[in-house]
Order: structure tokens, then sequence, then C-alpha cells
């Protein structure tokens, strides 16, 4: 797949480019908003405490409840999972 438009990367350019800077926190707050919302829908794995991190808590939750339809399955526990590491 081919991005047809000229890009630039800027290292660390959230500290320096107020527009990055802005998108960040916009996506930051969209992903906690998310999170709450799958904690609602999923509450046995406490979203709306750990964000989707691999925590202590979500991965005991994993191991007790499996992946829901939620998680990703290219996150490492879950790959784990699937293939009887755990």
């Amino acid at each position: 797949w081919h991005w047809p438009y000229a890009t630039q990367t800027i290292v660390k350019g959230d500290q320096t480019v107020a527009c990055i800077s802005a998108a960040s926190i916009l996506a930051k707050t969209a992903r906690d908003q998310e999170m709450c919302r799958l904690d609602t829908e999923y509450p046995h794995y406490g979203f709306a405490r750990h964000a989707g991190y691999g925590t202590r808590a979500h991965l005991q939750a994993l191991a007790q409840h499996g992946p829901c339809a939620a998680h990703r399955k290219s996150f490492a526990p879950i790959k784990q999972l699937s293939l009887g590491l755990t």
C-alpha cells in the first residue's frame, strides 16, 4: 500500500509542534473513553483501571476468563494463551 502524500517524521514532535501535541491529547482522551466503555461491556477485565495495558490484574483476568472480542490477537499475552504457553 502506498501513501500518496509527502510526510515528515518529527522526533518528539508532541513536545515541539502544537498540532501534534493536541492530536496526542485527543487520541489519549478518546482511548481512555473507549476503555471506560469496554469496562461496562466486559467488567471482568477491569479496562477502566488498567486501560488495556499488561498489568498484573489484566494478565490475571486474561488467565481466568480468556480474551474477549476487544482484545487484539497481536497482544503478546493473547498469543501466549492461544499457543498454550501460559
